[in-house]
């Protein structure tokens, strides 16, 4: 059975400002993934492993509630 990746879903509901990852990019723990924007303050997503992106749910100025999926990480 295939590993189905860790799934990186937000703590708050916001917009989507940026997206700083493509599918296929190598990340560490800790890379900034996604910039969430809510009440004019920039909230970073971060990677909570290391691995390959393998899918990006999300892009600029989508709405996003509290734990949304925005990427997976295999």
């Amino acid at each position: 059975m295939a590993d189905a990746g860790t799934e990186v879903r937000t703590e708050i509901t916001a917009n989507v400002w940026q997206v700083r990852v493509e599918v296929g990019q190598a990340v560490a723990e800790g890379d900034e993934l996604v910039i969430l924007e809510s009440m004019k303050m920039e909230i970073p997503v971060e990677a909570p492993c290391a691995g390959t992106v393998s899918e990006i749910r999300v892009q600029p100025e989508d709405q996003i509630t509290e734990g949304d999926v925005v990427a997976v990480i295999t």
